[in-house]
């Protein structure tokens, strides 16, 4: 079984935060049920611990459903953690919760979990841009959305998650990573069309699966 206790060690690795909510209330705008945010969610991390720069996936989350099916997924690639959440309580409580036990030397980032497409080699690039800058964040494919937030070792994580969230990452500093709006790291799913274009596009084995 992966590490679901042990906490985050240092190393030059990135460790990478993912909340999650529970998946009957995680994706109410799909309109899908959960069956479709749990496989979102489980084609997203799988595809951050393929990526060769993360060591740590940290998952965040109140649903014994969720937490269950990543102890599931293949051992392979980087170590994961599930830290339980009693109840959900919002994504910056989520954050701080997956940031308790990480070292502040470590890179780090949080991504959120809905972007199923992301191909590993991709958020190696981001990762790899970030580790030039303090702190760095990815809008989504609008442009209006944040996907992924960055701090390198040493420097303070912060975020603004939330309605609008790339313009106030913009004023907390943050450099903006410029990647291809068509980057499947900045193609979140949060409505039926998002969700139809995922199933078109393929490679997301179980959000395609849906279709």
């Amino acid at each position: 079984m992966p590490d679901m206790h042990s906490h985050a060690r240092t190393s030059s690795g990135w460790v990478v935060v993912i909340p999650v909510k529970p998946v009957a209330v995680g994706k109410s705008r799909l309109g899908a049920g959960p069956d479709a945010a749990l496989a979102i969610a489980l084609d997203t991390i799988e595809a951050v611990a393929a990526a060769a720069e993360v060591s740590v996936v940290v998952v965040v989350t109140a649903d014994e459903r969720v937490a269950d099916a990543v102890g599931a997924l293949p051992e392979h690639g980087a170590r994961r953690r599930v830290v339980h959440e009693v109840a959900p309580a919002g994504i910056r409580a989520a954050v701080a919760a997956g940031l308790v036990d990480v070292a502040d030397a470590s890179p780090r980032a949080v991504l959120l979990g809905d972007v199923p497409t992301l191909d590993p080699a991709e958020l190696d690039a981001a990762l790899r841009l970030a580790a030039g800058v303090d702190r760095a964040f990815v809008a989504d494919a609008e442009g209006t959305g944040t996907v992924l937030v960055t701090a390198r070792g040493g420097v303070e994580l912060r975020e603004a998650f939330g309605p609008g969230s790339a313009e106030g990452h913009r004023a907390l500093g943050l450099a903006e990573l410029d990647l291809p709006a068509e980057s499947g790291l900045r193609r979140d799913v949060d409505t039926p069309e998002q969700l139809a274009d995922v199933v078109a596009r393929g490679g997301a084995r179980r959000t395609t699966a849906l279709g």
